[in-house]
């Protein structure tokens, strides 16, 4: 039987002074209130009520219950009117993971415009470019710019992530401007750990996988910032998001080259777990994102 229920009738019994008076009061039966007390003195192994045949009376250990039922009777209607009240306002603290080099240069002005909007919303971003497990470490959300791949999560599209290849003017004057994917030296590819090669088979993605399986890249790293830097001191060229070079190409400090040859367009996803009650923190913020960005994002403006 459920203990709330218990618990409320052993209250209305021990203020109406009977089991009638109180079924009355409960809208309940009097058989199901005297249940209600016989199995809460089972659990609690103790006599709550003595009863005779014109009336009932607290037993001390009745007496002492009555007391600590009533703090949990009136602890849970606070619970409840401070949840009632949190679930109309959009607060609390939105735990969110997101990739390194977008969040450092763009995610910063849409929280700050978020919470404009959602002042008593707290965020806790954390930062990794690996597959975290919303779920497991306990995430609201997170950003990826990836295919979804588990059926537990949903995922919602809230931009195109656009990939190309850029070298430095420096390097491109030295090694010469390709024309084609096949043209570019394996040697002098700057590998970004996480990209996935195995995805399709374009020109330019066969030519990075070549260089991949001879490990010939010179430059591999789990940061796409470090590698655009290694791109801009000559080192190679890189294979990156427009959210990471478009800076770098606007400041003359890397050219986009093999743009006839550009990987599939990816997408940034907001990805969160499937639930019957989505928090209005959740909801809000999925809202706020699905706007912010748009089809054309101030990122692929990159033309210097």
């Amino acid at each position: 039987m459920d203990k709330l229920d218990m618990m409320k009738a052993f209250i209305t019994v021990s203020k109406e002074g009977s089991f009638t008076k109180a079924a009355d009061k409960l809208d309940i039966s009097n058989q199901l209130v005297s249940k209600y007390i016989a199995h809460l003195e089972d659990h609690l192994g103790v006599r709550l009520f003595n009863r005779t045949t014109r009336k009932i009376r607290l037993t001390a250990e009745g007496e002492q219950c009555v007391q600590h039922v009533q703090q949990i009777l009136e602890n849970i209607q606070d619970m409840e009117g401070n949840l009632g009240q949190f679930k109309n306002e959009v607060q609390g603290t939105l735990r969110i993971s997101a990739p390194v080099s977008f969040a450092t240069k763009h995610i910063a002005p849409l929280l700050r415009d978020f919470r404009r909007k959602n002042p008593a919303v707290k965020i806790d971003l954390q930062l990794n470019d690996r597959k975290t497990d919303v779920v497991e470490e306990g995430f609201d959300l997170a950003l990826r710019i990836s295919e979804l791949k588990s059926s537990s999560l949903i995922a919602k599209r809230i931009a195109p992530i656009h990939i190309v290849t850029c070298a430095s003017p420096e390097y491109l004057e030295k090694n010469g401007i390709p024309e084609h994917p096949d043209q570019l030296n394996p040697d002098h590819f700057l590998h970004y750990n996480y990209m996935d090669y195995n995805r399709t088979h374009l020109p330019i993605i066969n030519a990075l996988r070549h260089s991949i399986k001879a490990q010939r890249q010179s430059i591999s790293s789990n940061n796409g910032d470090v590698l655009v830097e290694a791109a801009v001191a000559g080192e190679g060229y890189v294979v990156q998001p427009t959210f990471i070079v478009s800076e770098a190409v606007k400041q003359g400090k890397l050219k986009v080259i093999l743009e006839d040859f550009a990987p599939d367009v990816m997408s940034l996803y907001v990805v969160y777990p499937h639930r019957k009650l989505t928090s209005n923190k959740l909801t809000a913020f999925i809202d706020f994102i699905s706007h912010y960005y748009g089809e054309q994002p101030y990122w692929d403006d990159y033309q210097a």
